[in-house]
């Protein structure tokens, strides 16, 4: 009673706007779900398909090939910005112009993704990363970077690592300079090497806050599309499609309402499922 009092005008104010988040919300999930049922393409009479449209997404090449890109991203997202931001965190703890690095390093990430991806589509140009390797003659390497599967998957790969690292090093950083020091004196006085510290100590200590860092990049790794788009639009011929930039093809782009709302039941249910698994081992490990 006594919370009711203390709070109740204030969710008297707030309660409107929620319940109206609420339904708009929950309304669209209702409807997307109901679209994948059938053969919506928003010009004629609606059909309805059954699991007609999911059963395509595992026989279809194309659908196919968009789920193991996705995977890829998954593993490269989770990989390489979580263990780059990790290293370089650890050398930028005690480095002299700490400031200056932090600055550098997170710059990318003020960026948006379809800033980057223009940048990125210059650097893997003729005029870019191609005319380095031909100048110090290693021009076996020159290739079209973004016309040549699986090479243009990779290639924008490297580009969300290079926006995404920076975030994941101050992210590092905070939790380092929030650390005990009395393990880490114990540990010296014992006479253990930097490399041992960091893996029975500084890890295990930093692990709230890897679980928040990895918990971010598996979300964004699902819902990558701007940077997929800007650089490639998932070509050439859908060879390095994702299912967000599948999802938006299909629905946007072919009018094909009822296939794009499946695909998208199938992202949300596919980023929900494994970020709930992820989240529920590391927390039932660190209990």
């Amino acid at each position: 009673m006594q919370y009711w009092r203390k709070h109740g005008v204030a969710l008297c104010y707030t309660l409107p706007a929620a319940l109206i988040i609420a339904a708009f919300f929950i309304t669209s999930i209702l409807y997307t779900l109901y679209v994948s049922f059938t053969n919506d393409d928003g010009l004629g009479t609606t059909e309805w398909a059954g699991f007609e449209n999911y059963v395509r997404i595992f026989q279809d090449m194309t659908y196919i090939a968009s789920l193991k890109n996705t995977f890829i991203w998954v593993v490269a997202t989770l990989a390489f910005p979580v263990g780059l931001g990790l290293m370089f965190s650890v050398l930028l703890q005690n480095m002299k112009g700490q400031r200056f690095f932090k600055n550098v390093f997170y710059l990318p990430y003020a960026m948006s993704l379809t800033v980057v991806g223009v940048i990125w589509v210059f650097l893997f140009s003729q005029t870019g990363i191609n005319f380095i390797l031909s100048r110090i003659g290693l021009n076996e390497l020159a290739i079209d970077w973004l016309s040549t599967p699986p090479y243009n998957t990779y290639a924008m790969i490297v580009a969300s690592i290079w926006q995404g690292a920076g975030t994941n090093m101050l992210l590092f950083l905070i939790g380092l300079g929030a650390l005990p020091k009395e393990p880490f004196e114990a540990a010296s006085i014992d006479g253990a090497g930097r490399l041992r510290t960091f893996w029975s100590i500084t890890l295990p200590l930093l692990n709230p806050i890897t679980i928040v860092v990895m918990g971010m990049a598996l979300v964004n790794s699902f819902k990558i599309f701007d940077l997929i788009w800007v650089m490639t639009m998932g070509g050439p011929y859908r060879s390095s499609e994702t299912l967000a930039v599948t999802m938006y093809r299909e629905s946007f782009v072919l009018f094909h309402f009822g296939q794009g709302a499946a695909i998208s039941i199938l992202l949300t249910v596919a980023s929900i499922a494994v970020s709930w698994f992820y989240l529920r081992k590391t927390i039932a490990r660190e209990a």
